[in-house]
């Protein structure tokens, strides 16, 4: 059964966008990181929300743009209440998220389902299912933005680290949920 992942680039602040949505601050530490290179081929679908698939890419208009750098050509599944008017290739949209995560789970068979979308990743770990967080955590502060996990009031979750890997540009964290 595929492994729910919630992998994201974070600043030391703890965003990982800046204000409205922007990526542009990303660009900067786009360099050789093994252990997010080696993610894409482990990843059998993502599972993202409306805002991101819509969102700002530092890459766009490149051969870069999309997810991992353009690096990903799998199933994508998109939570969304208004899918758009005409298809969109090789995506998916769906209305809620237990019909998402069922899809995407299909889909990946024994490999993660990459939640990409801080909101969908809270819904996921709200629901218990959420498996692992992997976070590259890069030198900079935003002081504003997306949140990694936005829950004020929330409860508190524990978690246990798989792995620690430093890269020239980022310090990549890998974490399991504790049930």
């Amino acid at each position: 059964m595929a492994t729910m992942l919630y992998s994201a680039t974070m600043s030391l602040d703890g965003f990982i966008a800046g204000p409205g949505g922007d990526m542009s601050w990303l660009t900067p530490y786009l360099g050789p990181d093994p252990t997010m290179e080696g993610l894409v081929h482990r990843i059998g679908a993502l599972l993202v929300g409306n805002r991101t698939f819509g969102g700002d890419d530092p890459n766009r208009g490149t051969e870069n743009e999309g997810a991992f750098g353009g690096q990903w050509s799998g199933p994508t599944f998109v939570l969304t209440h208004a899918p758009p008017a005409e298809p969109v290739s090789g995506v998916s949209f769906v209305g809620d998220l237990e019909s998402g995560v069922a899809a995407a789970k299909e889909a990946a068979g024994e490999k993660y389902v990459n939640i990409l979308g801080a909101d969908v990743a809270r819904q996921c770990l709200e629901a218990g299912l959420l498996d692992e967080v992997l976070v590259g955590i890069v030198p900079v502060m935003l002081g504003d933005g997306v949140r990694l996990f936005d829950h004020p009031g929330g409860t508190g979750i524990r978690l246990e680290r798989i792995c620690l890997t430093h890269a020239p540009l980022a310090t990549d964290l890998w974490l399991r949920v504790v049930r």
